[in-house]
């Protein structure tokens, strides 16, 4: 077995999307073939419902796929199509754009007024960029889920894991998408295929992701008294954790345990145009769903 290094720890940062959601973005709009097959990854959560009731008005997507996980509220949607649907906590949603559809996703808070989902984009290859729109929403109810002997949980939403597979299928990045809990203090090792890109990105408590004995941290570049220097630092809430070839790798939980999806796919490595949410293969492509955009001709008949 080969440990796979931490190579990267970054902070998600504040961004307001839609119209008007204030989120935390772990990656997205920047270099594609760093995370490659994924694009971006938000991460919503809002106690104050005017920070997201206005949501996500109607906008095109072509050429790459949604997956919505929500774990507080729900998210409502609709699309050209005709569909429509509400996702609760725990559910999840992945929608296949493809060729190209119109949709909407509405947030509402839960009876304390919270709002908590995470949002990642994934490439589609060149051979599926026109392919037909399609959904797969998935109920909390349907995510197999294993718990281990150390109290370790893990929610198996896309991939097998564990002995278990999660209920979505057929994705072009071939994916694993894992929902982790790692009890306070317990140091555990998670298996992920050698030829995957793979990142975490914790959500609760803190961990240090390393082969040390003790959770010692990474080093980052903090602010102290207006100078920039570098000290130790568990990762800890909205924190992104970007690692290298292996096919391993090892988390050491802090002293409240840790919560983080562990999230991996098989890189697509083709060319990228990208704008907003149309992601294609290269600029006359892009420059033909603009005119499609223009003209009515974005949604495609369904056959």
């Amino acid at each position: 077995m080969s440990l796979r290094p931490t190579i990267e720890t970054r902070k998600a940062t504040p961004h307001v999307e839609g119209a008007g959601v204030k989120l935390h973005r772990a990656f997205g709009f920047q270099d594609p073939s760093e995370l490659d097959p994924f694009l971006l990854f938000d991460d919503f959560r809002n106690d104050h419902p005017e920070d997201y009731l206005r949501g996500f008005p109607w906008h095109p997507h072509r050429g790459i796929e949604t997956i919505t996980y929500v774990l507080s509220g729900t998210v409502e949607h609709g699309d050209s199509l005709g569909n429509t649907g509400t996702l609760g906590a725990g559910d999840v949603q992945w929608m296949t754009a493809g060729s190209g559809i119109m949709h909407q996703e509405m947030p509402q808070g839960n009876a304390a007024g919270q709002m908590h989902g995470f949002q990642l984009w994934g490439n589609l290859p060149a051979s599926q960029k026109m392919t037909a729109p399609r959904y797969q929403d998935v109920a909390s109810a349907e995510i197999p889920e294993v718990i281990d002997d150390d109290g370790t949980r893990v929610k198996v939403i896309v991939g097998s894991f564990w002995g278990k597979t999660g209920p979505v299928d057929g994705i072009a990045a071939d994916p694993q998408y894992l929902d982790i809990r790692v009890p306070a203090g317990v140091r555990k090792t998670f298996r992920i295929d050698t030829y995957r890109r793979a990142f975490a990105y914790i959500f609760e408590g803190q961990a240090a992701f390393a082969d040390a004995s003790a959770p010692s941290g990474v080093l980052l570049e903090k602010e102290v008294a207006g100078e920039e220097v570098n000290i130790r630092d568990m990762s800890g809430d909205r924190t992104l954790v970007r690692f290298g070839t292996g096919d391993e790798i090892t988390v050491q939980a802090g002293p409240e345990g840790v919560r983080f999806l562990l999230i991996s796919g098989a890189p697509i490595a083709e060319p990228v145009a990208w704008h907003g949410p149309i992601v294609m293969n290269t600029r006359a492509e892009l420059q033909q769903a603009m005119r499609d955009l223009r003209n009515g001709t974005f949604i495609r008949p369904a056959h």
